[in-house]
């Protein structure tokens, strides 16, 4: 069985290092990149007259497009695998008609079908998280310096969840071949349902993996220029507080009224009274006020076990999927 699955992987096997040796040296030309732009722009920064927040963010703003895009093409990977390796892999044999040849021999079906979804779906989990390590590598400098790991558009081009992608990915694919008998469908639902799993779960899942942490913030110059708070404030209304991030933490309260000691909301009239355009003055008014405002977050050593629990998700699925795959397959 393992003989006759290498047999029947081997082209896609050969494609997928070549896909590997061209996606790595890819990443690697853009890690050489990277480095080379950190170096010059900032840790070369030691010249008088050399702004280092001005060359920290002409970094970043050079570099996000490529990250970016690597990691794009990254998170493309298991929904390829999946439509690829795993939906003609047992719908191919159904189209063809072999597969009744191959349940007639010695090996059961369930056999049959746990070597292929077993050694495949390592195979696809190897290729991917070596592309993984690869960009982790590339992009670390970049990473170090923008933050933000827990971005919607950078945490799943990261660390280990692509591995779970790519193991739920090809599952899936291969239990949709099983059901619809056809690889054309199967390939695009694959697709579909990869798709529509990387727009929810950000969204309405990840968030709740662990519970939020709250904390309150006094509204003071800190606040403002370090975490970036806005005020948003109108004449007859209540003061929001807008933008604010702790370094590293993924802050999950966008929006957060301004209250004062008591915890009653300060409206926009009274804020403005204090805003005359002298940060000092400005800052002890509103401290008097007693200016803070809560906000809501998952800290950031909290990474590594998101990154754990969302890779564990996906392997759940996967198993959902391959027991869907062995309850149809035992029916014939």
């Amino acid at each position: 069985m393992i003989w006759l699955t290498w047999r029947q992987f081997r082209a896609p096997a050969l494609a997928s290092l070549a896909v590997l040796v061209v996606f790595g040296a890819g990443l690697v030309a853009l890690g050489l990149v990277i480095r080379n732009g950190y170096d010059a722009d900032v840790a070369g920064c030691v010249a008088p007259g050399c702004d280092p927040e001005e060359a920290l963010d002409s970094f970043r703003d050079r570099m996000f497009t490529p990250v970016l895009l690597a990691g794009f093409l990254l998170v493309l990977v298991p929904g390829l695998i999946g439509a690829f390796w795993g939906a003609p892999l047992v719908a191919r044999e159904l189209e063809t008609g072999t597969h009744r040849m191959v349940w007639n021999q010695g090996v059961t079906r369930t056999r049959w079908l746990a070597v292929k979804l077993g050694l495949l779906t390592v195979a696809a989990m190897v290729f991917t998280g070596a592309l993984s390590l690869v960009l982790g590598w590339a992009v670390d400098p970049f990473d170090d310096v923008n933050g933000g790991r827990f971005d919607a558009l950078l945490f799943p081009a990261r660390g280990l969840v692509p591995v779970g992608y790519a193991a739920f990915a090809f599952v899936l694919g291969a239990a949709l071949g099983l059901l619809t008998r056809r690889t054309l469908p199967a390939m695009a639902l694959t697709l579909a349902a990869f798709v529509v799993l990387q727009v929810v779960v950000p969204v309405a899942v990840r968030e709740h993996l662990m519970p939020a942490k709250t904390t309150t913030v006094v509204y003071d110059r800190t606040a403002a220029t370090t975490g970036g708070a806005r005020l948003n404030l109108k004449r007859g209304g209540d003061t929001v507080i807008e933008g604010y991030a702790l370094p590293g933490a993924w802050v999950l309260s966008g929006r957060a009224p301004l209250v004062d000691a008591s915890g009653t909301k300060l409206a926009g009239d009274q804020v403005l009274t204090c805003l005359h355009g002298d940060p000092a003055g400005d800052a002890a008014c509103l401290d008097r006020l007693g200016a803070r405002f809560e906000v809501t977050y998952q800290p950031a050593g909290r990474y590594w076990p998101f990154q754990w629990l969302e890779t564990a998700l996906y392997l759940l699925l996967a198993g959902l999927a391959a027991a869907v795959a062995f309850a149809r397959i035992r029916r014939g």
